[in-house]
């Protein structure tokens, strides 16, 4: 297995021979990735200078993940790969909660971290290696340094989650809610619009319970006092004029009301919410909220308002006790609910989560069969989809070219994990570029598309 080290944007300033180098292997989610910008930023204020290889390193960072068990197997490959390649390696991340099993396999480590823990990481940096010299305030961007491209960018509204899913196991690597004041969240937004960022991916372990432990209260940005509540971070996040994409969003009661700002256009019409199951049963089993037919009601009521609003979600099949009528459940319902996007897991057992306890295990021939035919199901479903979409015109933002097409993204799409709108010819586009485009051809997940306008919003 070989793994790259992330290059940040923001480049190491000429004539900074001395400096001290820091690569980093960021490994999970985007919520991960944004840990180690903001790690990062903090050593690059500090005079460091961002590796983009190991051999170029003085010192390696590997930001784990310890979701499930496959995700910690790769944390743990991508260890040993750091310290075979470059020998001197610091864990922090949500595996680094787990100390004791780093160490037992990987002795050799510096220091061992645990999530969202920023000072013990830089911390651990300055005793390996400490700073040559005082920072100066112009080795950092206004905006931080970012691992992303420069045409989009993560924000994080909060950490932890209040939920105790049977099958999950962030609360105990993370915490409970934990939001950041509103105007830090609309102060971050606004600097990274200012440096050129188009969209803004808002992300948390539950963004639309955004600022309850805040008890939503108040903060000042652009002369007006703002609610830490999710309603009024999405206001706010639309006053900018970029595009804004909400993730992780569990479907409160108040969801709803920031429908009509994509009808608007202040926020793109896409919703990311976890549904995991359509079956009572299942769900329960999960501890999740199981009133899937109200669900479908809502969706039918969003689209109403707003007919391009795209829906992605991911599911579970093969959790312990689903049985066939459980999966033919599910099934029915996605038929029903048409949604857009949609990801799906086999149900795997993770140490120390509650699901480890529940009976009835699903034989993992089984959770195969029925993988399989939940993913044929949706990509019919996004096939037809697509296809109505031949013969309109759309905004597109690239984020790259190859080969003679750009490759772009739509206002359904949020980068890696859905589909491509491809464009041809790609003469004169570059990244960040954003064109309307009409779409001439559909296959089951990506669109290919012609340009016919450019500065699309």
């Amino acid at each position: 297995m070989s793994r790259s080290i992330a290059t940040a944007k923001a480049g190491p300033k000429a004539g900074a021979a001395a400096t001290r180098r820091i690569g980093i292997v960021s490994l999970g989610c985007p919520k991960a990735l944004v840990d180690s910008e903001r790690i990062l930023t903090r050593l690059r204020a500090e005079g460091y200078d961002i590796a983009p290889s190991y051999e170029r390193a003085d010192l390696v960072l590997v930001n784990t993940c310890g979701f499930i068990d496959s995700a910690r197997a790769e944390s743990l490959d991508a260890i040993g790969e750091a310290l075979s390649e470059n020998g001197k390696v610091i864990v922090t991340g949500c595996l680094g909660a787990e100390s004791g099993l780093i160490r037992e396999k990987y002795p050799d480590v510096l220091a061992v971290t645990g999530p969202h823990q920023y000072e013990a990481v830089v911390e651990a940096v300055h005793k390996v290696l400490p700073p040559k010299h005082d920072p100066y305030l112009d080795l950092v961007p206004p905006q931080g340094i970012k691992l992303t491209p420069r045409h989009y960018a993560y924000l994080k509204v909060s950490e932890g989650c209040n939920h105790r899913c049977s099958f999950c196991i962030i609360p105990s690597m993370r915490g409970d809610l934990a939001s950041r004041p509103i105007a830090d969240v609309l102060g971050e937004a606004e600097r990274l619009a200012l440096a050129g960022v188009k969209e803004l991916l808002v992300i948390s372990q539950d963004t639309s319970a955004y600022g309850l432990d805040l008890k939503h209260a108040e903060g000042a940005w652009r002369g007006r006092n703002w609610r830490a509540h999710f309603t009024d971070l999405a206001r706010g996040l639309g006053e900018l004029g970029i595009w804004v994409r909400l993730h992780y969003v569990y479907p409160y009661p108040h969801v709803d009301e920031i429908v009509p700002l994509m009808a608007e256009g202040k926020i793109l019409p896409y919703l990311d919410i976890p549904f995991q199951h359509a079956s009572p049963t299942v769900l329960k089993a999960m501890r999740r909220p199981a009133n899937q037919e109200k669900t479908l009601e809502r969706l039918a009521r969003w689209r109403a308002i707003v007919p391009d609003i795209a829906v992605r979600s991911t599911f579970i099949v093969g959790f312990p006790g689903e049985t066939a009528s459980d999966f033919a459940q599910l099934l029915d319902w996605l038929e029903e609910a048409r949604l857009d996007r949609v990801g799906c897991f086999k149900y795997e057992p993770v140490e120390g989560a509650a699901a480890n306890a529940l009976s009835g295990a699903v034989p993992e021939p089984v959770k195969e069969e029925r993988w399989h035919r939940f993913m044929q199901a949706q990509q019919r479903i996004s096939r037809a989809k697509l296809a109505e979409k031949v013969g309109r015109e759309i905004d597109v933002i690239v984020d790259g070219v190859e080969k003679g097409r750009a490759v772009a993204r739509s206002k359904a799409d949020a980068p890696e994990i859905d589909g491509n709108v491809f464009v041809k010819p790609a003469a004169g586009l570059k990244p960040g570029d954003m064109v309307k485009v009409r779409v001439e051809q559909a296959s089951d997940y990506d669109l290919e598309a012609r340009v016919v306008a450019s500065a699309a919003r």
